[in-house]
């Protein structure tokens, strides 16, 4: 997604939670270092939902597609396609990115400049960079 990964996130996978590790977390949560998602035995079609900024809200539907063999070398991730850019840390989940946008598309909206000078200049939600997206996952996976 392009975020930070600096908030609390959580993974449900046939009604476990996976996530990091977390005393303030009331309900069982098993480790997500601790999993490989080999373990866990997905089939095609599978599903899961992953939960990313749990005060935001953000909440992404996971399907499973194909299900290789584990490869002998280690494989690096590579971003086939992709839309439109990431929405921006800290904007107040899908409620908050959608005034955003409006906010944005409307130089008269009240909130225009302080929304504007909040995400820069140069951000636009239209914008989507597919040598970017495979770099940030090259990275995250060494």
């Amino acid at each position: 997604m392009g975020w930070t990964d600096s908030h609390l996130h959580e993974f449900d996978i046939n009604g476990r939670r996976y996530g990091p590790p977390d005393e303030d977390v009331s309900q069982e949560m098993f480790d997500e270092a601790g999993t490989a998602l080999t373990m866990l035995g997905f089939k095609p079609a599978a599903q899961f939902v992953y939960h990313y900024d749990l005060g935001d809200s953000w909440m992404h539907d996971i399907r499973v597609e194909k299900v290789e063999p584990v490869a002998a070398e280690p494989l690096r991730p590579l971003c086939l396609d992709g839309a439109r850019a990431c929405p921006p840390e800290d904007c107040g989940g899908p409620p908050g990115y959608e005034e955003l946008l409006t906010a944005l598309a409307d130089p008269h909206n009240s909130r225009h400049r302080e929304l504007r000078r909040w995400v820069g200049k140069d951000w636009d939600a239209e914008r989507f960079n597919l040598g970017a997206a495979s770099r940030a996952l090259r990275s995250r996976s060494q």
